[in-house]
């Protein structure tokens, strides 16, 4: 047992929302290396939230009720080669809101599907870096999954040439420009053009390609 709050504003101006609302959690989990140069972990788990703190369309936060959550978590970790190392993460949920009826107990934009993986080499030479991929399935936009959250796959890369005494590296964000949401939020907004106000998903655009060149001392 703990306690959850994830925003601040809940302990200086109440507001109707609980200081520290209790969580209760469980897991039962297996770490096993069946050969060598092989790493598997495994988990199911469980989560429940005595209240659970969400946004408005106006940016402030309001009880969001209790909710509940269940899930299988399992990751992976592989020598390839002396030089190269590979990795696997895929994470399974099923979040709810209690007490509500079915069809409309979706806990809007937790996620339900996330991965990450890649491969990661490091030479003798110093040269080393990695590719990259990082997941997110589409999710529930709102209680009754009317509106949704949009997934997205990005990819990045990274290279360095690493000294005793200093390093040089290229980092690629969003490798493929793949065109995604960084973050998503249902809000009811109205344009001047339009005769009734529109429930819809409001989105900020994620970083589309980005190269970054580095350069750092040692000492």
């Amino acid at each position: 047992k703990g306690f959850h709050s994830n925003d601040a504003r809940a302990v200086i101006g109440n507001n109707g929302l609980q200081t520290l609302p209790a969580a209760y959690g469980a897991d039962l989990g297996l770490n096993w290396k069946p050969i060598p140069r092989l790493y598997l972990n495994a988990a199911v788990w469980y989560l429940y939230l005595q209240q659970e703190f969400v946004y408005t369309d106006d940016g402030t936060i309001e009880p969001g009720g209790k909710t509940r959550r269940e899930g299988i978590d399992f990751s992976a970790r592989y020598q390839l080669a002396k030089w190269l190392f590979a990795d696997l993460n895929v994470n399974l949920a099923k979040p709810r809101l209690v007490g509500e009826a079915n069809g409309k107990n979706y806990l809007p934009l937790a996620p339900t599907f996330t991965s990450t993986g890649g491969l990661d080499f490091k030479f003798n030479n110093g040269i080393n870096g990695g590719i990259s991929y990082r997941y997110m399935h589409k999710r529930p936009g709102n209680e009754s999954y009317t509106l949704t959250a949009d997934g997205y796959n990005v990819t990045d890369l990274k290279v360095n040439y690493t000294r005793p005494k200093y390093e040089v590296g290229l980092s690629v964000e969003n490798l493929f420009n793949t065109k995604w949401n960084e973050f998503e939020a249902e809000e009811v907004t109205q344009l001047r053009n339009e005769t009734a106000p529109v429930d819809q998903m409001s989105f900020t655009p994620g970083t589309p390609f980005f190269a970054k060149l580095r350069v750092a001392f040692f000492f």
